[in-house]
């Protein structure tokens, strides 16, 4: 009998931690992306792996769902893109939302960013004309 307490007792503390993580990443707290792998891709040449650094893109990503923004530091400054859209598909959270190009001398960029809810697994891809980024990376609580 004494086994099978501690069995249950086990069982019973494991479950609530691997709840908890479940929804790690669902938007409800903030958190932030570090940039791990960038790829660069553009029609007819294909995509190759590039260094953060030579594209510009950042090294982290603040993400505040609640507060509805998504912040990076570019060039010494740190920019802000408002999140337009919201959901969570198949446990990851998808973001989306666009910048017009008016604060900087870019065109206009589309983004996607998703996070695995588990683990905090991160894509960011951005697309403008005619080139795209993939961003992959991890997140973390702030």
């Amino acid at each position: 009998m004494n086994k099978l307490y501690m069995r249950c007792l086990a069982v019973a503390l494991a479950v609530p931690p691997l709840a908890a993580a479940a929804d790690e990443y669902d938007g409800s707290k903030p958190f932030i992306c570090a940039t791990i792998d960038v790829m660069e891709c553009v029609p007819m040449e294909g995509c190759q792996r590039v260094s953060a650094e030579s594209v510009e893109a950042p090294r982290f990503v603040k993400v505040d769902v609640g507060n509805g923004t998504l912040s990076a530091r570019f060039a010494g400054s740190e920019r802000s893109s408002r999140i337009e859209r919201r959901e969570t598909v198949d446990n990851k959270l998808m973001l989306q939302g666009v910048e017009d190009g008016s604060e900087t001398e870019r065109d206009g960029v589309g983004w996607t960013l998703s996070v695995a809810e588990d683990t905090g697994d991160m894509v960011l891809t951005g697309s403008g004309e005619s080139v795209g980024f993939v961003i992959f990376g991890a997140c973390t609580h702030l």
